[in-house]
């Protein structure tokens, strides 16, 4: 079956492999972000210079053939941005999804074709890669469920990487429910490729550190809110993202307190992730980009240039900066600790607008996602009605390994 593309979601809506026939997930769809094999499919990562000089996929990646054989029957493959390096979802070479919620705005990125497919209607759930923002981004801006797990906690295999120190495996779905069953499948054990069923993981963090984690007690006992977060708030959107935080609130029956997480200024915590992602994402792409010299969208090309410049040079002062805020983080939060926050500062921007206003809202969003990047922290992200009814989105980050505490917790409290 041919999906409907009239959302412009889909790069390949032709593309679809039945899933197993049974299982947890037998009966829903999904789609992927075009940069996760699919055997006999060759990935674009959103750039046709990319698409050209890459051969079709041998094998389905670790996280498809969870899903596949989990049930879930897989149609198309959705449209990205450049190598994933943008946060709006204005391809240049491939067009822009339509944002079923605005159709004057973008949908955000880089996740585009995957948060439209599942707004749209399109499919139930898809897979996304986050990176800086890129599923809890467009995630808000097209008013669905989006999950950025704990760094490590999801396998990248077989995914095109972008900075491999802060990329994520993630997905985007249209409930809380939905987002719990997936990640059941998902979030098994990295190393032995068992797929966990219940409330129990384990895995291996990439600095070494062992996360073995029970998640049978579903309860958050603590709720912070950091106040430098909420000052970004858009002043129209405030009353209702606290009208969103409300319903949070009393859904879990806890009492929210301030905690000022970024003494330094979130624009400080922000310059670091850049830098740092930066200065990974050029050893990454950096070998391709000289030899192939692919054709880049404005600004796109501009920040591979920049990243370019941050070759050879010391980066420690921002590695020093993130490891204090990865302790600082996980020390507040714990086991059962949570912090919430808007996922961006306001609805998804218009389309079109100039290179300083993308720039303007690319940096806003990444002051509040950030965090959770830093810190290798899982985040979900909850749509909430804005103002002329364009969505906002709503986030919660959760404490390192307690992914499915998270995710249950949120099923539990957000009705």
């Amino acid at each position: 079956m041919i999906l409907d593309n009239r959302h412009g979601a889909f790069r390949v809506p032709e593309l679809e492999i039945p899933g197993s026939g049974h299982g947890a997930l037998h009966g829903l769809t999904f789609t992927v972000k075009d940069v996760f094999a699919v055997a006999g499919h060759r990935s674009s990562a959103g750039n046709p210079d990319w698409l050209r000089s890459h051969e079709p996929a041998a094998s389905h990646a670790t996280a498809v053939r969870r899903l596949l054989e989990a049930g879930a029957t897989l149609q198309g493959a959705a449209h990205t941005d450049e190598l994933m390096y943008s946060l709006g979802g204005e391809n240049y070479h491939y067009g822009t999804p339509v944002n079923p919620h605005g159709e004057n705005r973008i949908p955000g990125g880089s996740s585009s074709g995957s948060a439209v497919a599942v707004a749209s209607g399109s499919v139930d759930f898809a897979l996304g890669t986050d990176t800086g923002g890129s599923i809890r981004v467009p995630s808000a801006y097209c008013g669905v469920f989006g999950y950025r797990p704990t760094h490590g906690a999801v396998s990248s295999e077989g995914v095109i990487p972008l900075a491999p120190a802060f990329d994520t495996v993630g997905w985007i779905a249209v409930s809380a429910e939905l987002l719990l069953k997936v990640g059941r499948i998902l979030l098994g054990s990295v190393d032995s490729g068992v797929v966990n069923q219940g409330m129990e993981y384990s895995m291996e963090q990439s600095g070494g550190e062992k996360v073995d984690k029970c998640a049978s007690d579903l309860r958050m006992s603590r709720m912070f809110t950091a106040p430098e977060g909420w000052a970004l708030v858009e002043q129209d959107c405030a009353d209702y993202l606290r009208r969103g935080l409300d319903k949070l609130q009393a859904g879990a029956s806890l009492q929210a307190a301030e905690a000022v997480v970024a003494p330094e200024g979130l624009k400080t915590w922000m310059d670091a992730f850049r830098e740092l992602q930066g200065a990974e994402i050029w050893a990454t792409h950096g070998e391709w980009i000289g030899r192939e010299q692919p054709v880049f969208g404005p600004d796109i090309a501009a920040r591979f240039a920049w990243a370019a410049g941050l070759a050879g040079a010391d980066h420690s002062p921002a590695a020093m900066l993130r490891s204090l805020i990865t302790q600082r983080l996980r020390v507040l939060l714990g086991k059962d600790g949570c912090l919430v926050l808007p996922t961006v500062p306001g609805p998804a921007p218009l389309r079109g607008a100039g290179p300083g206003q993308l720039e303007r809202s690319r940096s806003s969003a990444m002051m509040l996602s950030c965090l959770a990047g830093l810190a290798g922290l899982p985040q979900v992200t909850l749509p909430v009605p804005g103002p002329g009814g364009l969505p906002l989105g709503l986030s919660v980050i959760g404490g390192h390994g307690q992914d499915l505490r998270l995710l249950s917790w949120i099923q539990e409290v957000w009705k």
